[in-house]
């Protein structure tokens, strides 16, 4: 297994994302897309999700296949997002065929950023058009940190942001994950630089720094935000021809790596989900083995996305919480 050229979601062919936000609101978008659509599930661990048409992506419903998904800040008036996303699908002859009309399919999950310190006295939900803008700069090549959904996000000590990683597997399958960190959780140990992802760390993708030597085990870590105020979102793809009950068991592995990257994870104040899609390029054994390969590595490449969401946020002035750049970059 080895990081895919970009180390990014969009690694995996026909795959894209585009980023929209708003500093002064300090929060945004994030939108993943691709040249046709599809195949998606999706598995809710956290206490407290925002989400939209997700109940579409069950093995068992009509709909087989998405033309988008929408990760945005904003709490419940992100979920506004989506309608932008369809406008711009729309336009673009995407969509559901009913006949002659075409219904775009936009799944969507929200994190909650309204008290970052940013101005959310809008007279207007600003999501919308953050979609379609988010649609509209949708491309292989994208920026991960401070930006899209990423923008105003914090976790328990650090300010949270965007992240993707991507790795190549040995039987040719690639798997990528795109994650929008805003934890109750803390991504790094203590009051170290050291990430708990450190020990599925590629290379020096989030600053190769390893384990502490002290690891606090036996610390109990205290809730600093409140019911519904944290989420962690994300979303594992794959290149592997699977279906959508495969796909729920990815969703379902991939969380593995919401645990290794931010303790706690999970919990009753956390709205934690994860999204699991295919664009079925890459011929898969239909078999359990072939299964937990692609299980596994979604776990490590989301963790890895995780860490680097944390490792690139940047500072802004107003911040009510350190990067971990300006906190730990100097050394």
């Amino acid at each position: 297994m080895t990081p895919g050229p970009r180390n990014l979601i969009t690694d995996i062919a026909g795959l894209r994302v585009g980023n929209a936000h708003d500093e002064r609101l300090r929060s945004g978008v994030s939108v993943l897309t691709a040249d046709a659509p599809f195949r998606a599930a999706v598995h809710v661990m956290g206490g407290a999700p925002g989400t939209r048409e997700t109940d579409l992506l069950a093995p068992d419903k009509l709909v087989d296949a998405v033309d988008a998904i929408t990760l945005s800040g904003g709490s419940a008036f992100g979920l506004a997002a989506c309608d932008g996303v369809m406008e711009g699908l729309r336009a673009a002859g995407r969509g559901f065929a009913v006949g002659t009309a075409r219904v775009p399919i936009v799944p969507g999950a929200i994190i909650f950023d309204l008290l970052n310190g940013g101005d959310k006295g809008w007279s207007a939900n600003p999501y919308p058009a953050l979609g379609r803008a988010a649609l509209d700069t949708a491309a292989p090549d994208f920026e991960i940190g401070s930006h899209g959904a990423g923008m105003g996000a914090l976790t328990a000590n650090l300010r949270g942001g965007l992240g993707s990683a991507s790795a190549v597997l040995d039987g040719g399958a690639t798997v990528g994950a795109l994650v929008a960190v805003n934890a109750l959780g803390s991504a790094t140990i203590g009051d170290s630089p050291h990430f708990w992802a450190a020990p599925w760390e590629m290379g020096s993708e989030f600053g190769g720094l390893g384990l502490p030597t002290d690891f606090p085990a036996s610390d109990e870590p205290q809730p600093v935000k409140q019911l519904g105020e944290a989420t962690t979102i994300a979303i594992v793809a794959t290149d592997a021809d699977l279906g959508k009950s495969a796909l729920h068991r990815m969703a379902v592995a991939a969380h593995d790596g919401m645990a290794r990257a931010l303790v706690p994870s999970h919990t009753p104040l956390d709205g934690d989900l994860i999204f699991a899609v295919s664009t079925g390029a890459h011929p898969a054994a239909r078999d359990p083995a072939a299964e937990f390969v692609l299980g596994h590595a979604a776990a490590s490449v989301l963790a890895r996305a995780i860490a680097r969401a944390v490792y690139s946020a940047a500072s802004i002035k107003g911040d009510l919480q350190p990067s971990w750049q300006s906190r730990f970059g100097a050394r």
